[in-house]
């Protein structure tokens, strides 16, 4: 695919590098005559000290692998664009949210929370959602998640709950998860956490992928325009196509089957020229509303309704290039809420308060010292000038002898720039108070949006959440802990508490509930857009296919966006009974029904007696799923004898237009709840 070069890109040309056709050298720059031995006292004598490439080479190899993160280690990238659609003047005088003919380049890297860098994918936890913007006054760093709100309220609590929720140290496990007493222990323990439990135990901690997943900059933000007025503001990535989710034993077994599957497909959507698309999105509330509302604004653990704060699509961003390099980028990318431009600043949300320490401090010890932002992915596109100077990984050669500030040797320059000139320039909130140890009262309801959020979701949704609270609350020993969650969470309601108490071994609570009838109909996952674009569809073809009609099926499927992959239980050419060829793709081994949204089975005349068991095997497991299936020829038959036809989301037969179209539709919908699955 053709790529639209950003002015990030042409920056970063002077740092790629093409080793094909070229001698080894060393770092210095000297040919390399061997690669193969080292330098030896005699063919079988000892290595010698003065083998100085062997050092190199292997010192190097030692140092190869950075500190992981300590949070969000498992990431992906990907570079992409921002455009503005309209101008934001009238809040804030950011170049980039404010002049449309710009096009800002753009860094965003997805990642798990809990897990090491080595974890699964599809594992349950909240998702990093992080976006570098290249802006022409600097870098600017929207930090945030897949969810809105967060488990704690203060910085402080921090460290405390990620050691919670890490494998215990004890026994090391277990990796990438929840399910264990440490977490569960700090859950009950931390009633505050009561709202981000929610979302962390809904669909949308198990995203179908990272193209289908929104983002949320979590905090209270201030943007302030050229008038020096400021308003709040929370910041919205939305998919355009939608927010989907796998369901808890698909998660499961593709983390098994697949562990890189959100990655493969991000880079592989991208290849194939279906580029990732997330609108931006910002909900503003005036400073004189501060107070109008029936919880904080600066309170991380509550999020605005979008029915009671709109959400103003602004602009769109587009993912259309994949990294050169995993490690110089993914790995060393460094982001920090403290990054940004003039029109936008801070609020006293302790949380965020906390994270303006925490990331430098993270980045000086994983990145190996102070000039972390010398690396070329964090380099602004606009030059910098300070009197920073020396330190680990220093490639910028200052000139001259000056490098302090106030000075006469160099005219007092570098100088700062005046706020008219574009320098940054704190927006002067109020602040008074005696200095304490404390929280606000209005930081105390833990419950009320936790309850919103449970009468927010749709039937099937409830039941994921309480059969994902029965699996999690299951994996923990601790009786006492058990019956804590289950007090706790009958705070947010009296249906949840009883629907997963008697599942872990708990006597299911009779007293409880919330008097919060309200509900936000955005927070539903079945109210999101539904579109077949780039679903990838599962074709399980055999020899003797009847070529015509999957031919035109095929097509059709294409035309809508709809990638396509052949399925049998052999590698290389099928033959249709017309001699038309189709190449396999994957065979019943090498693939697996979960790695697909959708099972299209046609089968062929010239099928092996195993075939249809194979066949059968993964449309049973789809259709427990709640995937759409397409059917036609030998795998109507398929679908008979497993007593699937007639159900929701399953096409069988007919008119080959029609059959298409119909299916076409249920692809479309992601999945059919309303199946009778036993």
């Amino acid at each position: 695919m053709s790529e639209k070069r950003t002015s990030k890109d042409e920056q970063l040309d002077q740092f790629r590098v093409e080793d094909s056709g070229k001698h080894m050298t060393t770092n210095q720059g000297l040919k390399v005559s061997e690669d193969e031995f080292s330098l030896k006292a005699g063919e079988r004598g000892p290595t010698l000290m003065e083998d100085f490439y062997f050092r190199e080479k292997m010192t190097h190899f030692d140092h190869e692998r950075i500190p992981e993160r300590i949070v969000h280690a498992r990431g992906f990238s990907a570079h992409g664009e921002f455009q503005l659609y309209e101008s934001l003047e009238k809040y804030t005088k950011a170049d980039f949210l404010t002049d449309t003919s710009k096009t800002t380049p753009t860094f965003v890297r997805f990642s798990t929370v809990a897990g090491s860098k080595g974890s699964a994918e599809t594992v349950r936890d909240a998702r990093g959602f992080a976006t570098k913007f290249y802006t022409e006054e600097g870098n600017y760093d929207l930090v945030g998640n897949n969810i809105p709100v967060f488990f704690i309220q203060d910085a402080i609590k921090f460290p405390d709950l990620i050691h919670a929720v890490k494998p215990e140290p004890h026994n090391g496990m277990p990796q990438g998860a929840s399910a264990h007493d440490t977490f569960w222990d700090f859950v009950s323990q931390n009633q505050e956490s009561a709202h981000m439990v929610m979302w962390t135990m809904s669909d949308r901690a198990i995203p179908r992928s990272l193209r289908m997943m929104e983002g949320f900059g979590v905090h209270t933000f201030r943007l302030v325009n050229k008038e020096g007025k400021a308003h709040f503001v929370k910041f919205h990535w939305k998919p355009l196509l939608g927010t989907h989710s796998l369901v808890w034993d698909e998660a499961q077994k593709v983390s098994g089957k697949d562990p890189d599957f959100h990655r493969g497909d991000l880079y592989n959507s991208i290849e194939d020229g279906d580029y990732p698309e997330y609108e931006l999105g910002i909900q503003v509330i005036p400073e004189e509303d501060e107070f109008k509302f029936d919880f904080d604004l600066l309170d991380p653990t509550k999020l605005w309704p979008e029915e009671d704060v709109p959400v103003e699509i602004v602009g769109k961003m587009t993912l259309n290039r994949n990294v050169d390099n995993v490690f110089a980028e993914n790995e060393q990318v460094a982001y920090h809420p403290g990054n940004v431009v003039p029109g936008i600043d801070f609020t006293n949300d302790p949380l965020l308060q906390g994270r303006l320490h925490s990331y430098t401090d993270t980045q000086l010890i994983r990145l190996g010292g102070p000039n972390f932002h010398e690396l070329p992915i964090n380099r602004p596109v606009c030059p910098f000038y300070n009197n920073q100077r020396d330190g680990y990984g220093r490639q910028t050669i200052n000139k001259g002898q000056v490098s302090y500030h106030k000075n006469s040797l160099a005219q007092n320059t570098p100088a700062p720039a005046s706020e008219e000139e574009g320098g940054y320039a704190h927006y002067q909130a109020k602040v008074e108070g005696h200095k304490v140890r404390a929280r606000s009262d209005s930081f105390k309801d833990h419950f009320s949006q936790a309850t919103l959020f449970w009468n927010s979701m749709s039937e099937h949704e409830k039941d994921h959440l309480i059969k994902a609270f029965s699996f999690e609350l299951g994996k923990v020993e601790s009786e006492a802990v058990r019956e804590e969650v289950v007090q706790m969470f009958a705070n947010v309601s009296l249906e949840l508490a009883q629907g997963f108490a008697d599942n872990i071994g708990v006597t299911p609570p009779e007293n409880g509930g919330s008097d919060v009838t309200k509900s936000s109909p955005a927070l539903s996952q079945a109210n999101t857009v539904k579109k077949p674009a780039t679903r990838k569809v599962g074709v399980i073809l055999a020899d003797g296919f009847n070529g015509g009609d999957v031919k035109q099926s095929l097509e059709h499927l294409q035309s809508q966006g709809i990638m396509t992959e052949i399925i049998s239980d052999k590698q290389g050419m099928l033959k249709g009974n017309d001699d038309s060829e189709m190449k396999v793709d994957h065979t019943f081994l090498t693939t697996d029904s979960v790695l697909y949204d959708a099972l299209y089975a046609v089968g062929g005349s010239n099928q092996k007696d195993t075939f249809a068991k194979q066949a059968g095997a993964f449309l049973s497991e789809a259709f427990t799923h709640f995937k759409p299936i397409g059917a036609t020829h030998q795998g109507i038959e398929w679908i008979e004898e497993s007593n699937m036809k007639n159900q929701s989301g399953v096409v069988t037969g007919g008119d080959t237009d029609q059959f298409t179209k119909s299916f076409v539709d249920a692809v479309a919908a992601h999945r059919h709840w309303d199946r009778n699955v036993m």
